[in-house]
């Protein structure tokens, strides 16, 4: 863990509450996890996440190279550079912020549909769950890959859907994640 300091008031959100907060410059916080561009931080007032358009705010921050994974250029029109990989690609740089592994590897994502748009892109639906029903992170894990899948070329619209059934368990995790984990 790293320690720094905001040197502007930004917007976080509150784990596992999944409330919005005002967090001060000159906040000191302890970064816990940086991954798919948003970064977790520790305070005396608990963890947050911070958003990957906000991360400048942390004084002293630098990304990693791959911390923000470029999606594409986005937009509708035309198949150029889509493929379902690449809609996979973009759901593996979403995080939980409190677990070191992207949703796919926690098992999260239980369907992922392309059909063809009206405008000549295509619509991506994504079903994905959560590790608990109570947690409040739940939208907003969902709306990070929301954006990512909508940023991808061709995609004219995305959408992601959280469902419990089947209701998510360790058994879920892909070797890769549990690996990660030190479950294996």
């Amino acid at each position: 863990m790293s320690q720094h300091t905001l040197c502007a008031d930004i917007s976080a959100t509150m784990i596992p509450a999944g409330t919005v907060l005002t967090l001060p410059a000159g906040t000191s916080v302890f970064i816990t996890q940086s991954l798919g561009g948003n970064v977790t931080v520790r305070t005396d007032q608990g963890l947050f996440r911070i958003a990957a358009e906000d991360v400048g705010a942390i004084a002293g921050y630098t990304p990693a190279e791959n911390a923000t994974p470029t999606a594409g250029s986005g937009g509708s029109g035309g198949s150029e550079g889509f493929s379902e990989e690449r809609v996979w690609e973009a759901l593996r740089s979403c995080f939980d912020p409190e677990i070191p592994v992207n949703i796919v590897d926690l098992g999260l994502i239980y369907d992922l549909a392309v059909e063809p748009g009206t405008a000549g892109g295509n619509r991506i639906e994504v079903k994905m769950t959560l590790t608990a029903q109570g947690c409040g992170m739940g939208p907003v894990i969902a709306e990070d890959a929301r954006k990512k899948i909508a940023a991808l070329p061709a995609v004219e619209e995305a959408r992601v859907y959280i469902v419990w059934d089947p209701v998510w368990n360790p058994r879920m995790i892909s070797p890769a994640g549990r690996k990660a984990l030190g479950l294996e």
